[in-house]
């Protein structure tokens, strides 16, 4: 059975009334939405520690799920968040071991040289996205501090780095 959103919100609202034969389906279904969910996110081996991370959440928050809101939007945040802890989590243990792994020296012509890449795509996109890239994904300034910085609105700044870094990506992909 493949859930779709009307069938996964009756399944809720009957596990949520204690009905455990549909709380029992509905946590089946949800992992199997899980997977296919992270299946394009992270490496196979990863998929399922973070279904079951994300399955442990979904039925500590359970509660907190409105019937009058959509379900999928609910758990996509859910899985969302939990994709995103374990990302920074993995990449942090990344990041350890190379800093453990003694390796070569970072050349300050290896950052010049990436710095002229970076600037060579930011010309091919609009200025609004590659300023607000810049000031988020790479000064590390928040959504709210880059809205402020160029006037745009917190929604605007999302957008925009969301059509930039996929305008970006196409780049990247063409020149390959």
């Amino acid at each position: 059975m493949i859930a779709d959103e009307p069938t996964f919100s009756r399944l809720m609202v009957a596990a949520q009334d204690g009905d455990k034969a549909a709380a029992n389906v509905l946590l089946t279904e949800v992992g199997v939405w899980l997977e296919r969910y992270f299946r394009r996110r992270v490496p196979p081996h990863q998929i399922d520690d973070l279904v079951q991370e994300v399955l442990i959440a979904f039925y500590t928050k359970r509660a907190t799920w409105d019937p009058a809101r959509a379900f999928l939007p609910w758990l996509s945040a859910i899985a969302r968040y939990r994709w995103v802890d374990h990302l920074r989590k993995v990449y942090k243990h990344d990041a350890k071991e190379l800093m453990e792994d003694d390796a070569v020296d970072d050349s300050e012509e290896d950052v010049v040289l990436a710095r002229i890449s970076l600037d060579r795509l930011f010309v091919q996109i609009p200025e609004k996205q590659a300023e607000v890239i810049e000031m988020v994904k790479i000064g590390g300034l928040s959504i709210r501090e880059a809205a402020e910085k160029t006037g745009q609105s917190e929604s605007l700044v999302k957008v925009n780095i969301h059509r930039g870094l996929k305008k970006l990506a196409t780049l990247v992909e063409e020149a390959e």
